[in-house]
Order: C-alpha cells, then sequence, then structure tokens
C-alpha cells in the first residue's frame, strides 16, 4: 500500500504571511508555527521599531541580519500612517499634493537591499593635551610631600623596580635614610600590605604613602660649563651607545654611587646627560670603586626595569681579568661558597666566607681559568661569576689562596712583596659583558680595555691580552 506524504506547509490553503522572512526560501517552514523571534518581530511591529536593533544573536551582515531588516522594512512601510489633522488654509495657498502610497510588496526590494541606518556624524573630540614630562612629574611629587597620604599607581615602566627605589625615584628630595625608616617602621602599604625595602612591584599596583614632611629644596644654581664637562667626559668612556642603552668604560678610582666623603660619582655626572623630557640615564648595576670596565646604563625606565630583570635572571654573561698572587694548582675551577659581610650595617664591609644558614649568609658562585702566569709568582686569572654578591671575586680569589694584586681589603700573603714596575692598584677588569638588549632582545657583546696601570703590568710580564680566554667554555650556571 502506498500512502502519498503529507503537504509541507501546514494546513491546506495556509499560506505564509508575506513580508516574513524565510530562510528557505519560498518554502514554508515546517518548524513551529511560533517562536521567540516571532515573538520578539510581532512585538517589534506592535510598537513600530526596528527588530533587527533588538536582536542581540544576529550579528551584522549575515543572512539574518539582512533578512531582519527587510522584515523590518517591510512591516514600517505598510503600516497604516495616522492622518494629520485638517487645517483651514488660505485660499490663496495652492493645495498639497498627497504622497504617493507606499507600493504593497516591498519585501523583495528590502531584502535585496538591506537598509542601512546609519547614525548621525559625531564631532570628533578634541586631542588630549600632551601629559607632563618625568621633570614635571618628580617636581610636581615633590611638592605635594606636605600634603598627606598619598596613592601612587605603578606605571609600566616602573615594573620590577624594588620599593625605595621607586619611592626615591617618585621623591627625589626624600633622604633615602627617611625612605628606609619608611618602610622598616611599616608605615608603607603596597595593595594594603606592609612591604620590604626589596620587593618588587608590578605596574597597577597601588603604593600608599604616610604624610611625607621636608623643608622648602632651595634651588642651587647649576653650572653650565660644568654640566658640559661632564657630559663630555662620559661620552669619552661611552664603548657602546643606542636609543635604549649604553655601556661605559669606568676608569679606576671612580666611584659607582655617593656615600660619605664621596662627591664625584657616576651617578651624579649622569645628571648631565638628562634628556629633553626629563629623563636621566640610570645605573643597571654596579662595580667597585676600584673595579675598571663595562658598566651599564640604562637610557629609560622601561630599559632600567628590563636590563634588571636581565641581571636578576642571570641572562647577563660577566667576565672579570685580575692579576693575582701566586699560580693555582688547579688551573680551571669552579668556587662555591656562603658569602656575609663582616659588619651587617656597613655598606663596604668585608666580606667572609660563611656557613649555610647563617645570618646574611648568600651563596656565590665563581668559575675561574688561568690565562697565564708569570715566574711562578703572578697569574693572570679570568673568572666568570654566576651571581652577583659584594666582593664576590675579590673574595673567592682570596679564599682559594690567590688573592688579587693591590687589594687592600682581601689581600693577606705574608712575606710578598710586589714586583717592581707594577702598581699596587687593584688589577680587576670587567672585561667583557653580554646581555640581552632591553627592547629586541638581541645580544649586546662588549669588550673594555685594560686600564693604564694594569696594561702596564701585561707590557711588563709578557702578557698578551688578545690570547683566548678559556673562561668562555666553562658553565653557565
Amino acid at each position: 500500500m502506498t500512502t502519498r506524504p503529507p503537504p509541507r506547509g501546514g494546513p491546506k490553503g495556509r499560506k505564509p504571511p508575506s513580508g516574513k522572512f524565510q530562510p528557505y526560501g519560498d518554502r514554508a517552514r515546517t518548524g513551529p508555527r511560533t517562536s521567540a523571534r516571532d515573538a520578539a518581530e510581532r512585538a517589534a511591529r506592535n510598537r513600530g521599531d526596528d527588530a533587527g536593533a533588538r536582536d542581540p544573536w544576529t550579528a551584522p551582515g549575515t543572512p539574518h541580519a539582512v533578512a531582519a531588516a527587510a522584515a523590518a522594512a517591510a512591516a514600517a512601510a505598510a503600516k497604516p500612517r495616522p492622518r494629520p489633522a485638517r487645517v483651514e488654509r488660505d485660499d490663496a495657498a495652492p493645495p498639497r499634493k498627497a504622497p504617493p502610497r507606499p507600493s504593497a510588496r516591498p519585501a523583495a526590494k528590502a531584502y535585496a537591499k538591506p537598509v542601512e541606518t546609519r547614525p548621525a556624524a559625531q564631532p570628533s573630540p578634541p586631542a588630549p593635551p600632551a601629559g607632563p614630562t618625568r621633570r614635571e612629574q618628580r617636581a610636581a611629587a615633590s611638592a605635594t610631600l606636605a600634603s598627606g597620604v598619598q596613592t601612587l599607581t605603578v606605571e609600566a615602566d616602573e615594573a620590577g623596580m624594588r620599593i625605595d627605589r621607586f619611592l626615591t625615584a617618585r621623591f627625589p628630595l626624600l633622604p633615602f635614610t627617611r625612605v628606609q625608616s619608611i618602610v622598616r617602621k611599616g608605615e608603607l602599604r603596597v595593595d594594603g600590605k606592609r612591604a620590604k625595602p626589596n620587593d618588587r612591584l608590578e605596574p597597577g599596583m597601588s603604593v600608599r604613602v604616610p604624610p611625607l614632611r621636608l623643608d622648602q629644596p632651595t634651588e642651587r644654581p647649576r653650572s653650565a660649563a660644568r654640566e658640559q664637562d661632564d657630559a663630555e667626559f662620559l661620552r669619552s668612556l661611552i664603548l657602546y651607545e643606542d636609543a635604549d642603552m649604553m655601556v661605559l668604560n669606568k676608569p679606576f678610582g671612580l666611584a659607582v654611587q655617593g656615600g660619605s666623603g664621596t662627591v664625584r660619582h657616576v651617578d651624579g655626572l649622569l645628571a648631565a646627560l638628562t634628556g629633553p623630557d626629563g629623563q636621566k640615564p640610570r645605573l643597571v648595576h654596579r662595580l667597585d670603586k676600584d673595579t675598571a670596565g663595562c658598566l651599564i646604563i640604562a637610557k629609560t625606565r622601561l630599559a632600567a626595569a628590563t636590563l634588571a630583570k636581565s641581571f636578576r635572571s642571570r641572562a647577563a654573561r660577566k667576565i672579570y681579568w685580575a692579576l693575582t698572587a701566586g699560580v693555582p694548582r688547579v688551573r680551571q675551577g669552579r668556587v662555591s661558597t656562603y658569602l656575609a659581610k663582616d659588619e651587617p650595617t656597613d655598606a663596604d664591609a668585608r666580606m667572609r666566607v660563611a656557613k649555610h644558614g647563617d645570618e646574611g649568609a648568600s651563596h656565590a658562585l665563581t668559575y675561574y681559568a688561568m690565562v697565564d702566569q708569570a715566574a711562578q709568582k703572578l697569574s693572570w686569572l679570568s673568572f666568570k661569576p654566576v651571581t652577583g654578591r659584594t666582593h664576590q671575586l675579590r673574595a673567592h680569589a682570596a679564599h682559594i689562596g690567590h688573592p688579587i694584586v693591590g687589594d687592600p681589603k682581601y689581600f693577606s700573603v705574608e712575606n710578598w712583596e710586589l714586583p717592581g714596575g707594577i702598581q699596587n692598584r687593584l688589577h680587576l677588569l670587567a672585561r667583557r659583558i653580554v646581555i640581552p638588549h632591553p627592547r629586541t632582545g638581541r645580544p649586546v657583546d662588549v669588550s673594555a680595555p685594560l686600564p693604564q696601570h694594569m696594561a702596564q703590568s701585561w707590557n711588563l710580564l709578557g702578557f698578551d691580552a688578545s690570547r683566548y680566554d678559556p673562561i668562555v667554555e666553562a658553565p653557565e650556571s
């Protein structure tokens, strides 16, 4: 027995209403006659607005969106308009022609070309004024020291900064001892929590600063001639420079930072290279006063934060040259100890080899290799420090029994006389540094020449500075 399928399209004789969207062309829908979309469309037609504008599920430009716009246009055209009230007119006025009645079938044309409603052009907002420079920000921060409690927000270029350095940068007139006192007493809060001086900041953090009181600063006249001399002196030390960083050849005897009785230092001289935007070049790491060689300087705060992270993650590679007393039995070796200060309160105190767990003890790791020796009395040693502790190389050289010549803190060899022609100065050079560039990430490889007193000793002992350095093959960790 053969049965005929029921007709598609519902009860016989019923046709789909005109003007509605038919997703399958002329074929009638076989699903439910009432849906959420149908209800929304009917409600929209009753209100007289566009249902497509209220439809959050239909993306603009899709077939459903085009069909919805066409249906809305057809409904708006088919709806009868209210007849205006009759107004008495002057006989001389010409009669107004009646507007043409809408076509009975506008849906096809509306489906072929959807109706687009564009908002009226809005006047463009005025450009925001240029923000203050770094110099203006520091001046404003210093001027508001006595205004009470302040809440500061860490910017993107201040990421990774220590909390004490952050306060020093924001409030340059605030003494560093006062900064340390604020943090130590718990008066400063980061995101509502107490902070330690060595805590690192991240962008977006909220730093609550207590009321700060300072005497009004007196403007000290700055000598333009002296600033020019300082700038020329620093430029004569540049080994590498680009828009983000530079590497200086720090001379022997020049301190990196100020201290008790230290007036002339690299950090102070860098003020002469302050840019037009008020940004002063910043130190990234430190060298001892009597250590010569490569010193990295960041030109922007963002570059300083990135380079500092490279040092903390040990992505920077450093090689030092030294002239030491005696000849080590093991030509290449590894020194791994714990170092602690003899006087914890003294920043320049002598470091001693400590035990694991001692108060203030930090692990220090150094690789060394002997490049050359002279008469079994002096050695040219090359060091590769993995960690960066205070006086690490000087303390490790003394620990293995071969202190660095001219070291006033760690040289303690009995009955040892300085060979003639060799100056009694620290023979330690930051020879080479390789570090990822703060913006491109590519390695920046810079080498420093021997300082004058070391070059004199090398010539006297017959050492060739171009000789192969075996320390480059030492492990990196």
